[in-house]
């Protein structure tokens, strides 16, 4: 049994070497999906333009300006005195922000009264204008802390703080907060959910439109046998593209890696064996390749996409939410990955999504196999 699984998995082999359609497919279309989606979905806001109107003009003023010009996030265009231009300068795009200074800025502080920054911020793009209105907040609140440290060390009169609860924060598994730890590791989830399938989709319904399907027919192969000889090859080529993009991630995108490589690479394969399996399904059961590659798009691309946790953390979903995502591989690898990108645990913590997996394969190959009925007409 599975004697004749080699000489599938050549065939297989040839038809993909000798066609630059699905070459492109497993290797190209993949690195081009990573780097485009990737430098695309990064929600990470640098080098805004930013204007101040400076009704003030005292070292207070300009210290406080300080704080905001020597981050990467803003980038300074101009200190005007004229509220006017500075609108101007927003309408036509030269600045994203402006911050208003009033005239007693510096007169209020020295005198350890409280006093109000206008913070003006382009939103045309939402997504954009919430994350600069959060960078504004946190340069505003550190300047805020360096006051009352100020202020406290010059009133203490005791060894009692003036600040009786202080909040010491601290980010785990992502400390720089920045959105490309999150979304590249998603991408190599939803890149190995498409692609293996649409190759997977395209293997038996391509032999039935060519008519070469019936060889297999009338030859002695079993069922178990197509099945493995046709998997190989593709698994191959689904772990090729896993570590093209890993190599991706790290030395392109510098993403943060603190685990386990031998665990991710397992789960990959896990996972691609599983994906490939969900695309010869579709195969055995369409009749064109149009319909095969249309029914993969929806039933992998579409459910990770929305329901794997890429956008949305699944204990954010509503039930029924929820119960998709148990339903659809992705969610279980896409714990996987994140978790091994950025907390670093072992098999010990990701057996329940590794043996969710591996039920899914089996059910997924099981019917494969009950559907693959070798007859002929």
């Amino acid at each position: 049994m599975l004697d004749r699984v080699p000489a599938i998995a050549a065939k297989e082999t040839r038809e993909l070497l000798r066609d630059p359609i699905y070459l492109g497919l497993a290797f190209v279309i993949p690195m081009i999906m990573i780097l485009l989606f990737g430098f695309g979905l990064i929600l990470d806001v640098k080098h805004l333009p930013v204007v101040f109107v400076d009704h003030d003009g005292s070292p207070w003023s300009r210290d406080y300006r300080d704080r905001y010009v020597h981050s990467e996030y803003f980038d300074l265009v101009g200190v005007l005195d004229r509220r006017d231009m500075a609108e101007e300068w927003l309408r036509t795009g030269q600045a994203r922000v402006i911050i208003d200074l009033p005239p007693d800025f510096g007169r209020d502080l020295a005198r350890g009264r409280p006093t109000a920054v206008g913070v003006t911020v382009d939103g045309s793009f939402p997504s954009r204008a919430a994350i600069i209105t959060g960078y504004v907040s946190a340069i505003n609140g550190l300047y805020n802390q360096q006051l009352l440290s100020e202020l406290a060390a010059r009133r203490m009169a005791s060894g009692a703080s003036l600040l009786p609860v202080q909040v010491n924060l601290s980010v785990w598994y992502n400390p720089t907060l920045e959105s490309k730890n999150a979304v590249v590791p998603g991408l190599l989830v939803l890149i190995l959910m498409l692609f293996p399938a649409l190759l997977g989709a395209l293997l038996i319904v391509r032999e039935k439109e060519s008519g070469t399907i019936f060889n297999l027919y009338a030859s002695p192969t079993g069922r178990l046998e197509i099945i493995f000889g046709k998997l190989l090859p593709y698994l191959a080529v689904a772990m090729l593209d896993y570590f093209m993009i890993f190599a991706v991630s790290r030395w392109i995108f510098e993403v943060r890696f603190t685990g386990s490589f031998f665990v991710l690479t397992a789960g990959a394969v896990l996972y691609s064996v599983c994906t490939i399996g969900i695309g010869l399904l579709i195969s055995i059961l369409t009749r064109s390749q149009l319909a095969a590659m249309f029914t993969t798009f929806l039933v992998t691309m579409t459910t990770a996409f929305n329901y794997s946790g890429f956008v949305t953390p699944v204990a954010s979903m509503d039930a029924v939410g929820q119960f998709i995502a148990q339903l659809i591989p992705a969610t279980h690898f896409m714990t996987v990955v994140r978790g091994s990108y950025l907390k670093g645990f072992g098999f010990g913590y990701y057996w329940p999504q590794l043996g969710a997996l591996a039920v899914y394969t089996l059910v997924v190959y099981t019917a494969a196999w009950l559907f693959l009925r070798k007859r002929i007409g």
